[in-house]
């Protein structure tokens, strides 16, 4: 099939963007990598009037350090990002769960802004997002106002974003040095979206959790923060954790659904494995160290 008519503009502004997307009165969709968009498109599951490309907009793209965390431009290719040495040294969560996203010929095309913005709930750039207690810039006509990621997903692909609203940047606090990074998933063939998964990290001073953050994909309609475990872990030593009941602590918020790929309790089951293993192997690669 081909898509529908519409009207494609190419703003080189923010301004322009929002102008358009407030005109347009909720009939307008923004492009960015397209690589969900596109095939909407094609089998006119959306039908959209006008198409905005934000590709052309001035400082949409590149990742920047700012005071206590790392920004990232909604446009920045998924392969850039995964190849950039700020992120690598200052959000290396992020870049393992990059890893994990699509292919190299999507992550080509993919950007970072869209897939947080989609709101995918097995999708990997949305959790990390939410486990690294991420702020997201939004700007409209109206002004501009910053989103919690942890307060962004309201459902399957549904967001607070309002129709006439453009995500213009996604900063990733620090979690300082010497972190500890959690990433595991379980996906029917790489790329493909997973079947359960989690991704995290563990601030550390001095032996002890000073702060955790983690979140579930996949495992209900949203990305899921495991904020009771997150709690208990605080203030704990590495080699003071009950790995066990955290883990069931971890799936307490959970919601997962059954679907052709698999069933809830699947996900249950394997979810609380993978993070009973990652977490402990996590923790002794660090003791050690």
């Amino acid at each position: 099939m081909k898509p529908a008519p519409f009207d494609y503009v190419a703003p080189r502004t923010v301004a322009e963007a929002c102008a358009v997307l407030s005109e347009a009165g909720g009939g307008a969709t923004v492009i960015a990598g397209g690589q969900t968009l596109m095939p909407l498109l094609n089998l006119r599951m959306s039908q959209p009037f006008i198409l905005v490309d934000v590709n052309h907009i001035e400082g949409f793209s590149g990742v920047t350090r700012v005071p206590g965390g790392t920004r990232i431009a909604p446009a920045t290719r998924q392969a850039a990002a995964l190849k950039d040495g700020t992120l690598a040294a200052h959000v290396p969560a992020l870049v393992s769960a990059l890893g994990h996203v699509g292919h190299h010929q999507t992550r080509n095309r993919g950007t970072i802004g869209g897939s947080v913005a989609l709101g995918e709930p097995a999708a990997e750039m949305p959790a990390t997002a939410v486990a690294l207690g991420a702020a997201i810039d939004v700007a409209s006509v109206r002004g501009t106002r910053t989103v919690p990621a942890r307060e962004f997903y309201l459902g399957p692909y549904m967001t607070v974003l309002e129709p006439d609203e453009l995500v213009t940047g996604i900063t990733y606090p620090d979690w300082g040095e010497g972190h500890v990074v959690l990433f595991n998933e379980l996906a029917q063939r790489p790329g493909d979206f997973a079947l359960t998964g989690f991704v995290g990290t563990l601030a550390l001073d001095g032996g002890k959790i000073t702060r955790a953050g983690l979140a579930w994909m996949a495992m209900g309609p949203t990305p899921v923060a495991m904020t009771e475990a997150e709690a208990v872990l605080a203030g704990q030593t590495l080699d003071g954790i009950d790995i066990a009941a955290l883990s069931d602590l971890a799936l307490r918020p959970t919601a997962p659904f059954d679907d052709q790929h698999a069933s809830a309790e699947y996900r249950r089951t394997v979810g609380k494995r993978l993070f009973e293993k990652t977490l402990r192997a996590a923790l002794q690669v660090k003791e050690v160290a």
